[in-house]
């Protein structure tokens, strides 16, 4: 299986690819790593400006070749080049698997709405770097490699549709041309090092968004990192999705094991299945 890395937000370090290189060569013999040198290229705040990291995610994606598209990390750029992207894809792109999370939701988003690829919200190969990083890269070859059941958020119902993102890159894709249709799905949300009065925020903007959408209910992932304000919110995160579930008429469903950590599990967009439920 060769697995094709790129950066469609910030860049990668050599390091962090050569760690995860030696783990995939070591540890899954069947699985080719194609760095694209995009991924260790700098504009800025940028891994290369827009138009590099669109050539270096589209070529990729084009390419027959290769049978995955995995994001290198998030941080802030994927926007800028989504409907670019999608815009630039053929015939061969549409068969491949699609892994990030994070910034790299405007992409999944893009791609799910565009009906193209299989889309997923799972670990990046910077979480290399994180606590229990090797495992959550482990985590994300086992389930491209061989669609490891064990590696899945462990929640997801057989026949249920879901999709998974972080809040403010969602929060900042309503209403765009790359929010994806979500009517039946389970939504799935994780956010990381904001304060809870933005995570109530951002929570208004979505849930008043969706509320006329049919999904089929909301689950709460981890909220990690919390800023301390300078006077207590008075709710915490569970709170506050319950309280906009309740007044957007969607159902809350719980928790769910997805976060900007070393534990993040996999989420594939769509109908999930009783094998692979993907």
């Amino acid at each position: 299986m060769k697995i094709g890395i790129c950066a469609p937000s910030t860049p990668l370090s050599r390091d962090d690819a050569a760690r995860v290189d030696a783990l995939a060569r070591a540890k899954y013999p069947g699985a080719q790593l194609v760095w694209h040198e995009q991924c260790f290229g700098e504009a800025g705040h940028f891994a290369g400006d827009d138009a590099a990291r669109l050539a270096a995610f589209t070529g990729l994606a084009n390419d027959p070749g290769i049978d995955a598209i995995w994001f290198a990390r998030g941080g802030y750029g994927a926007a800028r080049i989504a409907q670019d992207a999608v815009r630039g894809l053929g015939n061969a792109a549409r068969g491949k698997i699609y892994l990030g999370y994070s910034d790299g939701g405007n992409l999944l988003g893009a791609l799910y709405q565009a009906g193209i690829g299989f889309p997923v919200h799972g670990p990046m190969v910077r979480d290399i770097r994180r606590t229990g990083g090797e495992a959550a890269v482990r985590r994300a070859l086992d389930w491209m490699t061989r669609r490891e059941p064990s590696a899945l958020e462990p929640g997801l119902i057989a026949g249920q549709k879901y999709a998974a993102f972080n809040l403010m890159t969602l929060a900042m894709m309503v209403g765009t041309p790359i929010m994806p249709d979500l009517s039946g799905h389970v939504l799935i949300i994780e956010e990381v090092s904001e304060y809870l009065y933005a995570f109530d925020r951002a929570m208004f903007n979505v849930m008043t968004y969706l509320a006329d959408k049919g999904i089929a209910g909301l689950r709460l992932g981890r909220v990690g990192d919390i800023p301390e304000n300078d006077r207590p919110f008075g709710e915490d995160e569970a709170a506050i999705a319950q309280r906009w579930c309740a007044r957007s008429g969607i159902a809350y469903l719980g928790r769910a094991d997805i976060g900007h950590d070393g534990d993040n599990k996999i989420v594939p967009f769509a109908l999930a299945t009783a094998s692979a439920r993907q």
